[in-house]
């Protein structure tokens, strides 16, 4: 068993499940709204490749490089993926990443809650020292979505991978540290109690 095997968390706004291949056909109706895959600077799976995708991170999971989450909204309707990943179980680090949401959902308290319930997982569970976040320098709604977070630029890698239509990618590494994590938790919270 991985060190951050997945596990299920359910807030008020959201619920958190690990990855099932019987989560496909949800999958394919949530990314479709906003035609997610259209965003050259992401990798977001077209319709027709998520089961592709499923495999991939479950095989990932398999060799405990990642865990993969399925997204439910307060509804119980599928609303996107979103993962552990980069697991680092010897100097307890991971990465949030691979994450979408269904238009519907984006800008909405659903990804606060998300990321609450994965952090308070890593820093009071997992003992994480840090927690990554990673993202294109050209998706700036990622990039303002993690600073609201509470996480701290930590740097841009320049030309670090590729996009999806082979351009090259300039990475921007986030992160939140353990003494932070305090502060963070209260902040989120926070967010939450407010009526948006």
């Amino acid at each position: 068993m991985s060190w951050a095997e997945p596990t299920p968390f359910k807030g008020r706004f959201a619920s958190l499940e690990p990855l099932a291949p019987e989560h496909l056909a949800g999958l394919i109706e949530a990314v479709k709204d906003g035609e997610l895959w259209r965003l050259w600077y992401t990798s977001i799976p077209h319709p027709d490749g998520m089961k592709a995708e499923i495999e991939r991170r479950l095989h990932l999971q398999s060799e405990g490089k990642m865990a993969p989450f399925t997204v439910f909204d307060a509804a119980g309707a599928i609303i996107g993926m979103t993962t552990y990943m980069n697991i680092d179980a010897h100097n307890k680090r991971v990465e949030i990443g691979s994450t979408w949401y269904a238009a519907r959902a984006q800008r909405t308290s659903l990804n606060t809650e998300c990321k609450l319930m994965l952090l308070t997982h890593a820093f009071e569970k997992l003992d994480c020292i840090a927690v990554e976040f990673r993202t294109s320098f050209f998706n700036q709604q990622s990039r303002r979505a993690i600073e609201r977070l509470g996480a701290k630029l930590d740097g841009v890698l320049r030309s670090h991978i590729r996009h999806t239509d082979g351009s090259l990618r300039d990475t921007c590494v986030y992160s939140i540290i353990a003494s932070e994590w305090p502060t963070v938790r209260s902040h989120l919270a926070y967010q939450l109690s407010r009526k948006r």
